[in-house]
């Protein structure tokens, strides 16, 4: 295996990135569009939170007989800033994947914004690159 493979090599580089004033319920619909989990919350192209399917679901109801409308409404009551992860950890483009792996294994989360060395949003990796990148390997 190798030993020092920047995480850019697996990173998702076709981004998805939501400002901070976008609606709950454009967001939900973004992770069913898009068919992802975690999406990074940006003012001005600098990252400020980071929103995952799971934190949309907290505040919803599991009712299947609840209409669409009615659920978005209560999406909408929220602001995406008060549900969002703020100030997510990340990492920069070339930090290894070996130490990307260290930290999913020792953190609770499942997702992790990219930089380039200018701090800009490059890309996102997850758990679920990380898991293809080791399978590609056997």
């Amino acid at each position: 295996m190798k030993q020092r493979v920047p995480v850019a090599q697996i990173m998702a580089k076709v981004l998805i990135a939501v400002p901070n004033t976008k609606k709950i319920s454009e967001v939900n619909q973004l992770f069913k569009d898009y068919n992802i989990r975690h999406i990074p919350v940006v003012e001005a192209d600098k990252l400020v939170g980071i929103i995952s399917i799971n934190d949309v679901l907290k505040i919803g109801y599991s009712n299947s007989e609840i209409d669409t409308e009615a659920l978005n409404d209560i999406y909408d009551a929220y602001k995406l800033e008060d549900i969002m992860t703020k100030s997510p950890v990340s990492v920069s483009d070339d930090t290894s994947i070996k130490e990307v792996a260290e930290m999913f294994s020792k953190q609770r989360f499942h997702s992790l914004p990219v930089h380039d060395k200018e701090g800009k949003l490059a890309g996102i990796v997850t758990t679920t690159d990380l898991i293809n990148y080791l399978i590609a390997q056997y």
